[in-house]
C-alpha cells in the first residue's frame, strides 16, 4: 500500500470509527434514559402501595410481559437494577451521556451519595471503561485518592491495569444488543488465544483425546442480570459429558478457578441431562512459555483438580 492510499485509508478509518462512536453514544444514552424512566415508573407505582410484597408482585409481572414483548433484557433482576438506578440518580437532567448503562449499574450500588458523585466525575474525566470503573471501586480508589500525597500517580495507575474504552466495545455490549432487539454475535468477544485454538481446532481436539465434539464458542450465560462467556464448549461422547474450556492469558488465579466452578455448576443445573456424566471444566492458562491446564470436576460437593502440560498426554493428579 503506497503512502497516498495509506493516508486515504487512515482518513476513512477515522471517519467510520468516529461514526460508530457517535451511533453508540446516541443509542446508549437513549437506553440509559429509557431505563431511568422505567425505574421512575416502578418507584412511583410502589409509593402508592405500602405492602412490601406488592413491589415483588409488580416487578415479576412486568418482567413477564416486557420479556414477552421486548426480549430478555427485562429480567426481574434487571428491573430491580432500573429501580435502583432511579433511586440513586433521581434528578434526570444530571445523567451523563458519556456513561453507559453498565457504568450506571455499578454506580447505583454505591450507597454514599458523595462517593457515588465522586466516581461519576472521575469516570467521566478519565474516560473509564466499565472494567476500569469496577476495578477502581473494588480497590477502594476513593479512599486511596484521599490518603495519597501524589494523586496523579494513583489516577494513572488504572491505565496500566485495565484497558480503556475500545472501539470494538461498541458492537459487543450485550445490553446494547438487547435494547436494540439484535441477536448476540458470539464471535464479537473472541480473544487472540481463543482464535489461535479455533484456527487449529483439529489439532487441539487431538491433543485433548478421543471422543470430543465441538459445541459452541463464547457460550453466553446470564446470572442475576450479569453476562458471562465460556470460551469453548465441547461434548465428549465417550465420557458422556460436557467439557467447558476457559482461556487465561497470564498466571492462573483462585478467581479464575472460582469462575470455572460457577460455569460447571450452571451446566450441571441448567444444561446437562440426567443421562450425562458430571460436567468437566478446564482452564488453559499460559505463564511465560509454559501452558498449564486446570481441571475441575464437580460432583455434588466434591471437586477434583489436576494439572498437565498442553503438550503432554498424561496428567499429574
Amino acid at each position: 500500500m503506497n503512502i497516498r492510499v495509506r493516508s486515504i485509508y487512515l482518513s476513512i478509518k477515522e471517519i467510520l470509527t468516529s461514526a460508530r462512536k457517535k451511533a453508540y453514544k446516541a443509542v446508549n444514552f437513549a437506553m440509559v434514559e429509557a431505563y431511568w424512566n422505567v425505574g421512575k415508573l416502578i418507584v412511583e407505582a410502589q409509593e402508592g402501595n405500602e405492602r412490601a410484597e406488592y413491589g415483588d408482585y409488580l416487578i415479576k409481572n412486568l418482567s413477564k410481559e416486557l420479556t414477552r414483548e421486548f426480549g430478555k433484557g427485562f429480567t426481574i433482576t434487571n428491573l430491580k437494577y432500573m429501580r435502583q438506578f432511579y433511586l440513586a440518580f433521581s434528578i434526570g437532567h444530571t445523567l451523563c451521556d458519556q456513561l453507559s448503562w453498565s457504568h450506571y449499574r455499578l454506580l447505583s450500588k454505591i450507597d454514599d451519595e458523595d462517593i457515588r458523585r465522586f466516581y461519576v466525575g472521575e469516570c467521566v474525566e478519565g474516560n473509564w471503561s466499565v472494567r476500569q470503573l469496577e476495578r477502581q471501586i473494588n480497590s477502594f480508589y476513593y479512599q486511596r485518592i484521599l490518603a495519597s500525597q501524589n494523586k496523579q500517580i494513583v489516577r494513572n495507575e488504572i491505565k496500566k491495569l485495565e484497558k480503556g474504552i475500545q472501539a470494538e466495545d461498541i458492537i459487543k455490549d450485550p445490553f446494547v444488543l438487547e435494547f436494540m432487539g439484535l441477536n448476540d454475535q458470539q464471535d464479537f468477544t473472541e480473544i487472540e488465544v481463543e482464535k489461535a485454538l479455533m484456527d487449529n481446532l483439529q489439532k487441539f481436539l487431538l491433543e485433548l483425546g478421543k471422543g470430543f465434539s465441538f459445541v459452541v464458542r463464547q457460550k453466553r450465560i446470564t446470572a442475576e442480570g450479569d453476562h458471562f462467556y465460556i470460551d469453548l464448549v465441547f461434548y465428549n461422547y465417550i465420557l458422556k459429558c460436557f467439557i467447558l474450556i476457559d482461556l487465561k492469558v497470564g498466571k492462573l488465579s483462585h478467581q479464575d478457578i472460582g469462575q470455572m466452578d460457577f460455569y460447571v455448576r450452571y451446566y450441571e443445573k441448567e444444561v446437562k441431562s440426567d443421562s450425562d456424566n458430571p460436567t468437566i471444566g478446564i482452564i488453559l492458562s499460559s505463564e511465560r512459555n509454559e501452558t498449564v491446564v486446570k481441571y475441575s470436576v464437580l460432583e455434588e460437593s466434591k471437586q477434583l483438580f489436576s494439572a498437565l502440560s498442553l503438550h503432554s498426554a498424561s496428567a499429574s493428579k
